[in-house]
């Protein structure tokens, strides 16, 4: 079969390899779609990815496909079955999976391998985390299962409540994802970005409010302003992960509000955060990391109700050979969202 192969820093080879062999308790997927994503093009511009992917491995984690083949214990999966798979699953024994943090399990299993004609998916992954794609979805749709129910997770851990004020800086698909939630919730949102397509993104997927910060000098005072009293926003989404946007976030909140630093900085980065601020304003600051087989499913019920979908999201296709050619591309953050590999 052909295959993305990651072997280093920016450096993706498609070739051909042989289609994995199958464990008993496995299945095999016939990849239809596989997205680019945000944690995928940061892989292939540092080489690797220290919990999830050690080159040369097969790359890309986002798909949906049919199921080409299963092994001898598996009886819940038939071979023409169109699924979802997930790119991870808990061992469910550990102690954060009983404290109902699977997203932290000790023993979490990441699978890497979406961009390639077949994909094996793992015996904990078709237990825990391989869903049939409903009959009115498209492979494009539910190809958005899994970075979707990050989304949702951190929404929920960011405890946001109808006509509450809520900021989003980042506006790449994960944030365009937190703006269309929000909405769902009923609160008023204020999109961040540095570019006029991302800020029409966001208009388009719900926003009430946008901003540019490169047309301010204080971004922080800019988005207060936009709230009643300038007070600040009940809940601040960080969706870029730069040291710089995570101190914005805090500066955002109102009392008693919430930061989610959804973003995940570069390895070593400090930030300066006022203690003062922190404490006589009661902030609850989170970081929200991956997602749970329960987000998993809710994702899906999620894109199968029809509030978002792959055409909000998925901006250009390209076959299996281009995947380098789509990797370079998308580095010149363009204003393309997510990339349809097609193998």
């Amino acid at each position: 079969m052909m295959a993305g192969v990651l072997y280093g820093k920016e450096d993706v080879r498609v070739e051909r390899i042989d289609i994995p062999k199958l464990a008993p308790d496995e299945v095999l997927v016939k990849v239809k779609v596989a997205l680019t994503c945000g944690t995928d093009l940061k892989v292939w511009r540092q080489g690797f990815h220290a919990r999830m992917i050690t080159p040369p491995a097969v790359f890309g984690h986002e798909l949906a496909g049919t199921v080409e083949s299963v092994g001898d214990e598996v009886d819940n999966f038939r071979v023409g079955q169109r699924v979802v798979a997930s790119n991870s699953a808990p061992c469910g024994e550990c102690h954060f999976c009983h404290k109902d943090l699977e997203n932290l399990c000790d023993k979490l299993l990441f699978n890497n391998g979406a961009y390639a004609e077949y994909i094996k998916i793992p015996g904990a992954i078709v237990r825990k985390n391989l869903l049939e794609i409903p009959k009115h979805l498209s492979f494009h749709d539910a190809a958005l299962v899994e970075p979707l129910a990050c989304a949702l997770r951190g929404l929920e851990e960011s405890n946001v409540h109808r006509r509450d004020h809520l900021v989003v800086l980042g506006l790449g698909p994960i944030g365009l994802m937190f703006i269309r939630l929000a909405k769902l919730r009923g609160a008023r949102v204020l999109a961040l970005g540095r570019r006029k397509s991302q800020l029409d993104q966001a208009l388009a997927m719900g926003a009430d409010d946008v901003l540019n910060v490169t047309e301010t000098n204080d971004v922080v005072k800019a988005v207060r302003s936009m709230t009643p009293g300038n007070s600040g926003v009940d809940v601040a989404i960080e969706a870029v992960g730069k040291p710089e946007t995570w101190e914005w976030a805090t500066g955002m909140v109102r009392k008693g509000g919430t930061v989610n630093f959804f973003g995940g900085c570069p390895s070593g980065s400090k930030v300066q955060l006022d203690t003062v601020l922190l404490h006589y304003s009661e902030l609850t600051l989170k970081a929200t990391f991956h997602h749970t087989p329960y987000y998993i499913r809710r994702a899906l019920d999620c894109i199968a109700s029809g509030d978002l979908g792959a055409s909000n999201l998925i901006t250009a296709e390209a076959p299996l050979s281009e995947l380098p050619a789509v990797l370079r591309h998308l580095q010149n953050r363009n204003g393309d969202l997510k990339t349809a590999i097609l193998p």
